[in-house]
């Protein structure tokens, strides 16, 4: 018989029905279920599933309205299984359940990983040379995510090809366009000279993640390198150095800004440079060209819209995140740092 545990959050779904439907599907879905709501922020709602037999992490679309093509974990599942058996470290997914019934939304359970996830690109409380040998694992699993062939695992037909960029500036121009926020004359410089000087889309058809930063990967309890990537909501087909300059934002933005490095001595902290980063990214296997600092400035400018649509749900009463308010307000200074790279470049 199964039975459920008490969770450590409200839930907003039954997981009593969520425990009658797993039971028969994973073979160790039974006994009695602890669930528990873990991570935050805008992306799907996220829970760790604890059974004496083992342990399972679920995935959701959020309850409530939301854009048509918004938190879309079909493609998370989609992408996870056709990754799981190649050399970028994800977890296994288990299964998909498209049937909103169950509870609530669709959703999908995946491999419980045992490991460490830094938010703080400072990492504190490890030894420098720990540090160093985890960015470089960081740069050596995007360069393994990119070096995968998509229509070798089924995943040709992720995303558009081509055009990437044009089309990726097209899109966040049209959201801040839309937006009630137009009090950040910065972003739209950065429209203007971004249309000016889009990268050439000469790279062969990859997955680009659309998230890669450390908070979104798992490392090995005790080892300086990734055993996870997670978080593939913004996952298509793309530009491999998108991915790259979004990486690269860490340098460019400070500890109160989604905890950079910008200001601390990384030296000291045994942190590579940027450039020590993008040479130990570009010198694997992977279809990408040459970092300039225009994919860095258009990582800015992304996110800094990304940042605007987050205050503007907090204004409204509907961002999932209790300090969205205080996460939009980042758009501005991200707004600022692509400026002023683009300024300088």
């Amino acid at each position: 018989m199964t039975g459920v545990g008490s969770a450590s959050d409200v839930l907003d779904f039954d997981p009593e029905r969520l425990a009658a439907h797993l039971g028969p599907r994973l073979p160790f879905a039974t006994g009695t279920m602890a669930v528990r709501r873990i991570g935050g922020g805008q992306s799907n709602p996220t829970y760790a599933l604890t059974f004496p037999a083992g342990r399972a992490i679920l995935r959701k679309k959020p309850s409530g309205p939301i854009l048509p093509m918004a938190h879309a974990v079909d493609r998370e599942f989609r992408v996870l299984d056709a990754l799981k058996d190649t050399a970028v470290p994800v977890p296994r997914p288990l299964l998909f359940e498209p049937d909103a019934g169950v509870i609530g939304t669709p959703f999908y359970v995946m491999e419980h990983l045992e490991g460490r996830v830094f938010h703080d690109c400072a990492l504190p409380g490890l030894a420098p040379r720990e540090r160093r040998a985890m960015y470089f694992s960081m740069a050596e699993t995007l360069a393994a995510l990119h070096a995968v062939d998509p229509a070798a695992i089924g995943l040709d037909d992720f995303g558009r090809p081509g055009d990437y960029f044009a089309r990726q500036l097209a899109r966040w121009s049209r959201q801040w366009a839309e937006s009630p926020t137009d009090d950040i004359p910065e972003l739209d410089a950065v429209v203007d000279w971004l249309a000016g000087k889009l990268p050439r889309d000469d790279a062969p058809p990859a997955i680009a993640h659309g998230d890669f930063r450390l908070g979104n990967l798992m490392f090995h309890p005790t080892e300086p390198r990734v055993i996870g990537v997670l978080d593939w909501e913004l996952a298509t087909l793309g530009h491999p150095l998108a991915d790259v300059g979004f990486c690269c934002m860490t340098w460019h933005t400070s500890p109160e800004e989604y905890s950079g490095v910008l200001g601390l001595d990384i030296a000291a902290l045994g942190i590579p440079t940027q450039d020590e980063f993008v040479a130990r990214y570009e010198g694997l296997p992977a279809p990408s060209g040459r970092l300039q600092p225009v994919h860095i400035v258009f990582a800015l400018f992304r996110f800094a819209v990304i940042f605007v649509g987050i205050a503007d749900r907090a204004r409204a009463g509907t961002a999932a995140d209790a300090n969205a308010a205080q996460t939009g307000r980042l758009a501005v200074n991200f707004a600022r740092r692509a400026h002023a790279l683009a300024m300088a470049s």
